[in-house]
């Protein structure tokens, strides 16, 4: 299998990448899981290649790949902690600190729990 190749798989693992952010950043779930399933697919037509040595043309692309994933990761994260906030606030248990009993008053002091 030629450079070319596993350079067009990392190119599909970008271009799924920046398809998962636009999804993300519209909330758009059946783009989100086509993306999804797009860059899964990529990932293992790269996986395919197995652990040779790349170049830096191929070097690059992977770590333009790895750059827009911990950038979907953050997407992930800051939408998780504000269902999390959010689901305090209707709950009433925005102002229990993480790790109190279920079921407790908020008392003054005791602080709003965490939600990164």
């Amino acid at each position: 299998m030629s450079s070319a190749t596993r350079r067009d798989a990392l190119i599909g693992v970008i271009e799924a990448l920046h398809a998962e952010i636009a999804a993300l950043k519209v909330n758009d779930v059946a783009a989100l899981e086509r993306a999804t399933a797009d860059k899964l697919a990529m990932i293992e037509a790269v996986a395919a290649f197995g652990q040779a040595p790349v170049g830096d043309d191929l070097r690059a692309l992977a770590e333009e790949a790895h750059r827009l994933n911990e950038t979907c990761r953050i997407y992930v994260n800051l939408m998780a902690a504000n269902v999390r906030r959010r689901l305090q606030t209707l709950t009433g248990s925005a102002g229990v600190a993480v790790g109190s009993a279920p079921g407790s008053v908020y008392r003054p002091g005791m602080g709003i729990a965490a939600y990164a």
